[in-house]
């Protein structure tokens, strides 16, 4: 992801978040290929829906 500045009609913002999710047994959860493809599409999904970006997306 590039280091873009988003504008608005007067101002001028970046602003980032660090998402932790702490799951129960995430150990197990996440050696499952088709879990962490999943939680990759939803995250995805939220970029369209919410007009944001993930920089990454890791396990």
């Amino acid at each position: 992801m590039e280091d873009e500045l988003q504008k608005s009609a007067h101002k001028v913002f970046k602003i980032k978040y660090h998402f932790v999710f702490c799951i129960k047994y995430r150990k197990d959860l996440f050696l499952v290929e088709k879990y962490v493809n999943s939680v990759k599409e939803i995250c995805l999904g939220m970029e369209k829906r919410y007009h944001m970006k993930f920089e990454t997306i890791g396990f």
